[in-house]
């Protein structure tokens, strides 16, 4: 699989080891990615999209280890409500840890995902590093589903840009994101009951930010 995008990767390390940034496919849409733990990569992505400097990012992560590393105890039972679902989705945490000051929220939150895209995974176990995934679009425009919709000025802004699925026709949506609330789960740990179910949204152990 690799050998579909090795010169990608390659470059891509390259750009995270020089706190550079780059546009590349995700398991959702295509995004703006750099180091997560640097200031000077997301600083450069904001000033990019002139996106305010009061909105956070997502930031995407190989599977749980890395979660750890990045977020202060970690709730298992978040990874076993994940794994119920095929849509990619990402999770607000309290308590971020080891993260660039401006990808997380002004509360310490930050919205993470487990990105099982094989180039991303790539990417992220051969980097180390958690990658920033904000969508390749200027502030206040349009998500682009796909490549050929990604304004070129943001095609020009960035040090590398990925050829792989380049040539997608699908066109792609933007994942799920939740909050997760582990000082509402009843004490039989389920994610989910009946009673859960039919509560009011503020009594949710999982409340939904987008669908």
């Amino acid at each position: 699989m690799v050998k579909d995008f090795g010169i990608d990767l390659e470059q891509c390390l390259n750009c995270l080891k020089g706190e550079g940034i780059f546009l590349y496919p995700t398991d959702t849409v295509w995004g703006l990615g750099g180091d997560a733990t640097s200031e000077a990569a997301a600083q450069r992505i904001m000033q990019l999209k002139n996106r305010p400097a009061n909105k956070s990012f997502v930031i995407l992560v190989a599977d749980e280890i890395q979660l750890a590393r990045y977020v202060k105890n970690v709730d298992s039972r978040i990874i076993d409500y994940l794994n119920r679902f095929e849509k990619p989705t990402t999770v607000i945490y309290a308590g971020a840890q080891g993260l660039a000051p401006m990808v997380m929220a002004a509360d310490g939150s930050v919205a993470i995902r487990i990105c099982k895209d094989p180039f991303c995974q790539a990417l992220l176990r051969q980097s180390g590093k958690p990658l920033i995934s904000t969508s390749a679009n200027l502030s206040g425009q349009p998500t682009p589903a796909m490549f050929a919709e990604v304004d070129p000025a943001v095609v020009q802004g960035v040090d590398y840009v990925v050829r792989h699925r380049q040539q997608d026709r699908k066109r792609a949506a933007a994942s799920t994101i939740i909050k997760w609330h582990p000082e509402r789960m009843p004490e039989n740990g389920r994610v989910v009951t009946k009673e859960q179910e039919a509560a009011t949204a503020d009594q949710r152990p999982i409340e939904i930010i987008r669908p």
